[in-house]
């Protein structure tokens, strides 16, 4: 079973590990404690959407992309396969900005096999 708090957690952690940084660097940035943010990172403590935006602009990474990951990860443990543009239906609610370089597809998640 997919945990969604754990997933949150391991692309956190990715992210920072990345850019090379500490736990005591993000924390601080974030202003969270740093055993809050290590909990957060490995799954134990699941994160309001006001903490996990604080850790999105500590690591200066956007909060959208970071849940993309997040689903694209779920969707891989599911059996998804994982488009690699938009779905149709969401570029055309307008949240993408095509002048930015995003492409769009009519793509969904298919079943892998």
């Amino acid at each position: 079973m997919v945990v969604l708090r754990r997933e949150i957690g391991d692309v956190l952690r990715d992210a920072r590990q990345r850019q090379g940084r500490t736990l005591r660097e993000v924390s601080s940035a974030a202003r969270v404690s740093l055993g809050y943010l290590s909990e957060v990172e490995r799954g134990q403590k699941e994160a309001s959407s006001e903490l996990l935006g604080s850790i999105c602009d500590a690591l200066d990474a956007p909060l959208s992309l970071i849940l993309r990951e997040v689903s694209d990860r779920i969707a891989v443990a599911e059996g998804l396969l994982v488009p690699d543009t938009l779905p149709a239906d969401f570029a055309a609610m307008g949240r993408a900005q095509p002048e930015r370089g995003m492409r769009h597809s009519a793509g969904s998640l298919q079943p892998v096999g």
